[in-house]
């Protein structure tokens, strides 16, 4: 069957990573600045390696300067999910690319997006909600700069508290602090681990950083014990195959454990990460793991299904978005 129009929820999706190049180039053009590094001779975006790849996010994200900026960057996202069949995304954001780490500027540029999103959701159908992150390679001071921002700003738009970045930077309980303030304002809880860091920085981030999900996780099946913790706990994993294996960290969709971490009952969703950087979509996620691992209507509204329960939204927004997966439940 075709998986474009199948509702689906995406939990891990970063909101400067999701930007389609000719966005970001269109940008650049209207503001004179030059980024043809940024993109090979076919108008892509360019990266060598996960590290280049991460210099390279920042060179994009270095043309988004203003909220108005944000506002249009948000409903060419939005755009994009729609087209795919998202009806709810959760997207990452931070306040160091938003003003600075200053309260007050990262409210106008929450206005922005916040108003932008309402108009997404009014004229494609897609809800968006924000969670705010951190900045690993930034260092847990500037990462403070950022909780408190979340902890500001916390309410219907941001829900959620996480962070992102180079994982050889640093330990989980450097940043305690910025997540304990998180918590104490509301913010539900996740954390990138287990991607290069290995299966012990998906450990550390659970037990120091006290999160419920884990953006990708998918090296904890390199330590069974873990998975069964895991498992146990509930903790949920936000799983990028797409993302994972244009990077390297698997060399084709049949190698990639997903399959084995649900078949160990682990609570497992699907998202594009970083979509236009690794040449995927949703509906592409969904066809791969379909060609990879038989995947059927059941297992993929099994995944959906869990994806809206780990969301980081009230129970009014999750009924109501219930009744838009009812055909994939």
């Amino acid at each position: 069957m075709s998986w474009k129009t199948y509702p689906k929820v995406e939990l891990h999706l970063h909101l400067e990573g999701a930007a389609p190049p000719q966005f970001i180039r269109g940008l650049a053009h209207e503001k004179k600045i030059d980024i043809h590094k940024v993109f090979n001779e076919r108008g892509h975006y360019a990266y060598r390696d996960f590290v280049h790849f991460l210099q390279v996010y920042e060179a994009a994200t270095s043309v988004l300067k203003t909220p108005d900026d944000y506002a249009r960057l948000v409903l060419a996202v939005a755009e994009q999910s729609a087209e795919n069949g998202v009806v709810y995304s959760e997207t990452f954001v931070s306040p160091d690319f938003c003003g600075g780490g200053d309260v007050a500027a990262w409210r106008d540029y929450l206005a922005a997006m916040q108003s932008a999103a309402a108009e997404a959701e009014a004229k494609m159908g897609v809800t968006l909600k924000g969670i705010v992150t951190c900045i690993r390679h930034f260092g847990p001071d500037m990462a403070k700069d950022a909780a408190l921002c979340a902890a500001e700003t916390a309410g219907d738009f941001i829900t959620g508290f996480g962070i992102a970045g180079d994982e050889g930077k640093g330990k989980p309980k450097d940043f305690i602090w910025s997540f304990d303030c998180a918590r104490e304002a509301g913010l539900r809880l996740t954390a990138h681990a287990g991607e290069w860091g290995g299966p012990q920085s998906v450990r550390d981030a659970v037990r120091d950083l006290g999160v419920e999900r884990i953006g990708h996780g998918v090296r904890a099946i390199e330590d069974l014990a873990l998975v069964d913790e895991l498992a146990e706990r509930g903790t949920v994993l936000e799983v990028c195959p797409g993302s994972n294996i244009a990077l390297g960290l698997y060399p084709k969709w049949q190698k990639h454990p997903i399959e084995k971490l649900r078949e160990r009952e682990l609570k497992i969703t699907v998202s594009t990460d970083d979509p236009p950087f690794f040449h995927t979509t949703m509906t592409r996620e969904f066809e791969e793991l379909e060609r990879a691992f038989g995947w059927d209507d059941e297992v993929f509204g099994q995944i959906t299904r869990t994806a809206l329960d780990a969301a980081f939204c009230d129970a009014e927004t999750k009924a109501r978005i219930a009744k838009k997966l009812e055909p994939a439940a």
